[in-house]
Parts: structure tokens; sequence; C-alpha cells
């Protein structure tokens, strides 16, 4: 049970209702729920993550693979729930999930394995001289700053929802699917 209450959008000042609703699900999440008892919070919370997402300078595919990798490094079965959703929607097969969830990478493509290991890297705080140099080869500097900030972004995510123990609004997912 989360350690705060969620809160519902009467609680929210008028013109911010909208901030408990996903984009993408047009459904309120129980993150925004929980945060929200701290309306400006909720705000920047929203309009960084909005940014994050939008503008990494990565394709959908990659932007999820960094987010799922650095659920799993952080055990964030809340972020893993909700991406499994939206990584299916745009492609990715629970095969590739489950490879995530499994810490299985040799079937990914260089890239993507390469970008899984960078976020995973960034989550632990070791990202070394030889993986910068193999990611300046693959990205430009505007994504390679793109790349980082969303890892770094879903790291504090997660260390939210963990503290708060903010649950997922279904039974969770599992790391293998529930397979």
């Amino acid at each position: 049970m989360a350690r705060v209450p969620h809160i519902t959008d009467s609680a929210l000042p008028t013109g911010q209702q909208d901030l408990l609703v996903s984009a993408l699900q047009g459904t309120p999440l129980n993150i925004y729920r929980t945060v929200g008892n701290n309306p400006a919070v909720l705000y920047g919370l929203r309009t960084l993550l909005g940014s994050l997402w939008r503008d990494s300078g990565l394709e959908a595919t990659q932007r999820e693979l960094v987010i799922l990798a650095v659920a799993r490094e952080t055990n964030a079965e809340y972020v893993w729930h909700q991406h499994v959703a939206i990584s299916r929607e745009i492609g990715l097969s629970d095969t590739e999930l489950i490879a995530i969830g499994d810490g299985r990478l040799e079937s990914f493509e260089r890239s993507e394995r390469l970008l899984i290991e960078y976020a995973q890297a960034t989550v632990r705080g070791d990202v070394d001289e030889t993986l910068a140099d193999r990611l300046a080869v693959a990205f430009d500097n505007e994504t390679i700053v793109g790349i980082t900030t969303l890892a770094s972004g879903y790291l504090m995510i997660a260390r939210v929802l963990s503290a708060l123990a903010v649950e997922t609004e279904t039974p969770f997912v599992g790391w293998r699917l529930n397979t």
C-alpha cells in the first residue's frame, strides 16, 4: 500500500486535474495520484517526463529499451509494468521483453544492446570510458545527453516509486510476463 494517500482530481488546483491522467492510457495513474499530494512537484515531474519522453532523440523502440533497462536494473515493478504495455504497442515482442527481464541481451542487435548496457551502467553509476566511447560512435552528442537524462530520469522515478511504495493499478505483469 502506498505510503501517502492517492489523491483525486478535486484535490488539485483548478486546471491541473488532467495531471493525474496518463496521456497514453487516458486514465489516472497511481504514480500521479501519489505525487499529486504535492501539486507543484507533480507538475514539474510531468513536465520533465514529457520532455525526456519526447526530446531524448531516440526512436520509440530505443526509448522503451532504455526505460525497460532502467526498470529491470532498479527492480522498479511499476515502471516495468507500465512500459511493457507501451513496448508491446510499439512493436517490441514478448521474447525481447523477457530477455531484458532475464538479463539476456545477446539476442539484441548491437546498437540496442549498447543502449540497454549504457542505461544499466548509468543506473549503477559506472559508465566507463570504453562504454562512453562506444556510445559516441553510435550516437551524436545531443542524443547521448537525451539517453543519459532519460535513463537518469527513470532512475529518479524508480526511487520515488520505491520510497512511496506506489503499487501498479493492475496485478504486476512479472519480469517474465507471468510465463
